[in-house]
């Protein structure tokens, strides 16, 4: 189709065959002009070739990462086990503002394992799965599971600084909307890809705005640690994506994920000492 403009610019006749007899595609003009249109699609591609204006944009496609689910079914397991307690698990783990103050961090991490009843847990884990899944996509399993549960955390801390006390809380909401965030912050790098790339940076962070607005708003929820989640996430997928091309390997999320089982376990045995 380049080629059939060029010799239309030069008043050359051209037909595109699209190849559909099996031939392939390519363009048919007059013999007499046969020449003629070879000499102006070697000029065009000789003055045009060191200007990359067909530039591919580095999509990484759609990738879901079903290890979430395993996510997802260990706050199903502990929220069975706090219910067989007696709530003594909601007791140790939640997040309670006085604890922390009084030296009990742990609390702003394991508060993201407890849930106040099953409606609260199938709200969380059914958009968790999908929003965590696909930073877990992104990202790497490790990575993507890791950064999520700091922006959960940062919520959780948020709290903490701007409710009065007493302030308690539990879910993992915090850390479905840092999930969101880093979704939406990962187009950012096709800034550098002119009008086209910041078409679709704008159309990610909008959507990740309006998925924000439409989820982390709801005024029976705990707005604001879904805000410090939310720009928590924004924030780490920023310090993630702006990475070199060397930090991006499975030793990086293997290290990743790690980390998230040390905090993991190291706080909930903190917790239940």
């Amino acid at each position: 189709m380049d080629w059939g403009l060029v010799l239309m610019s030069q008043g050359i006749a051209a037909v595109i065959d699209d190849g559909t007899d099996g031939g392939g595609w390519c363009l048919w003009v007059p013999t007499g002009e046969h020449a003629a249109a070879l000499r102006a699609i070697h000029l065009y591609l000789w003055e045009n070739r060191r200007w990359h204006w067909r530039q591919p944009l580095p999509w990484r496609g759609l990738h879901f990462d079903w290890k979430v689910t395993l996510w997802a079914a260990s706050l199903i397991a502990v929220h069975a086990l706090s219910f067989v307690s007696g709530r003594a698990i909601q007791t140790a783990g939640r997040m309670d503002s006085a604890a922390v103050r009084a030296g009990q961090w742990w609390r702003i991490f394991t508060a993201m394992w407890l849930h106040a009843d099953v409606a609260h847990l199938v709200s969380n884990v059914s958009l968790g799965v999908v929003l965590l899944g696909l930073a877990m996509g992104r990202y790497g399993s490790g990575t993507g599971l890791l950064a999520a549960y700091l922006a959960g955390a940062v919520g959780n801390l948020a709290g903490l600084l701007i409710y009065p006390e007493p302030h308690y809380g539990v879910g993992a909401s915090g850390m479905v909307m840092g999930a969101l965030g880093l979704l939406a912050i990962q187009s950012i790098t096709l800034l550098r890809h002119g009008p086209v790339g910041r078409k679709y940076v704008f159309r990610g962070m909008l959507a990740g705005v309006m998925l924000f607005v439409l989820f982390g708003l709801s005024p029976e929820t705990d707005v604001v640690a879904h805000l410090g989640g939310f720009v928590a996430g924004l924030a780490l997928g920023g310090v993630l994506v702006g990475l070199p091309k060397t930090w991006q390997n499975p030793r990086t999320d293997a290290a990743s994920a790690i980390v998230f089982g040390v905090l993991l376990f190291g706080t909930g045995w903190l917790a239940f000492r």
